[in-house]
């Protein structure tokens, strides 16, 4: 079935944990691949802010009730649910796996598969990409707010909260805005190379990845991680994808939003951000933790593809049979008359 197939971005993410596993960054590679990582994730949110179009964001501004729940899912459903998951410890695991449950609970939302999920189940893709793009950037400031408020965990440099908000804005928003303001200039040379941003983008995170895990297997974390831990991770993400699945639906429904409404608020408030995820982490986590405490967002990352996959090709194949029906009515109509 096409549910269970792994995404290539999601190979090339074992490609290179493997990778990091057996040939980590050591002594005096370590502080090249952290500077090579910050340059490429500001570059990285340099070409997000590029691409975002300030037309879209005045077209999709309009629908606030709309982006009000998405805001409330990102930001409050989840971070409730990842309290109560962390509350009921089903498992007996690794504490820094909790942590991590409920670390990619509290970050925002994806931009670029919450569009394309959205785009192709027939949604308001206006709406879509204002709502992405304001979770992203609200994130910002939100994400390490709430990371200190029900965590109380710091870096090991023993920044305050403040601190960390300060150095997550010099590497992601900055570079953002830099690039938006920019976009007068590059958005056309943008627009015409949109795989070669895509490939940027990939090489960004698995450049943060790699030196991310390289952190952690030479901190031992693949004797705190076994298969039974990797599978309670997956069946962690479905459950907690699921609900919050459901829950959204559930609302758009209740609230009266229209079909293309009700696709967008499934799409955009189900989502949580690698992108944004693993470079915050590094700045919020002591370094020996961050590898283990990125594992449960970056399965959650593929089980959020594969599963939002599949509800936007029934979305799709629903659109694609009510369109055909309307065309067929007024041709048996007009049989009929003659």
């Amino acid at each position: 079935m096409r549910i269970f197939r792994l995404d290539p971005m999601m190979i090339k993410l074992i490609i290179t944990v493997l990778l990091a596993t057996f040939l980590p960054a050591k002594g005096g590679f370590v502080p090249f691949f952290e500077w090579l990582t910050t340059a490429a994730i500001a570059l990285l949110f340099f070409m997000h802010g590029a691409k975002l179009s300030r037309e879209k964001i005045i077209a999709g501004s309009s629908h606030w009730r709309l982006h009000l729940w998405i805001l409330f899912s990102t930001f409050v459903l989840f971070p409730i649910l990842g309290l109560l998951l962390v509350w009921w410890h089903p498992v007996n695991v690794s504490a820094e796996i909790y942590t991590g449950f409920l670390y990619l609970c509290i970050l925002p939302a994806t931009v670029q598969s919450a569009i394309a999920f959205t785009s192709m189940a027939g949604g308001n893709v206006a709406a879509a990409v204002c709502s992405a793009s304001a979770s992203s950037l609200l994130g910002v400031f939100i994400s390490p707010l709430l990371v200190n408020l029900v965590m109380n965990i710091h870096s090991a440099a023993g920044n305050s909260g403040l601190e960390q908000i300060g150095k997550i804005m010099l590497q992601l928003l900055v570079p953002f805005v830099l690039g938006h303001l920019a976009r007068r200039w590059i958005g056309g040379w943008v627009e015409r190379h949109k795989s070669l941003i895509g490939k940027t983008d990939q090489t960004s995170i698995l450049l943060v990845v790699y030196t991310a895990f390289s952190a952690a297997v030479v901190n031992g974390i693949w004797t705190r991680v076994g298969v039974d831990t990797l599978l309670w991770i997956v069946a962690g993400s479905l459950l907690l994808l699921f609900v919050v699945l459901l829950i959204n639906l559930a609302a758009a429904r209740l609230f009266g939003f229209s079909r293309p409404d009700e696709i967008t608020i499934l799409f955009c408030g189900s989502k949580k951000s690698l992108a944004n995820g693993v470079p915050m982490a590094n700045i919020l986590f002591p370094v020996a933790a961050v590898g283990i405490i990125v594992l449960p967002l970056m399965i959650f990352h593929q089980v959020q593809l594969m599963v939002c996959s599949f509800i936007a090709q029934r979305y799709k194949k629903k659109n694609e049979a009510a369109a055909a029906a309307a065309i067929s009515k007024p041709v048996k109509s007009t049989k009929a008359a003659g």
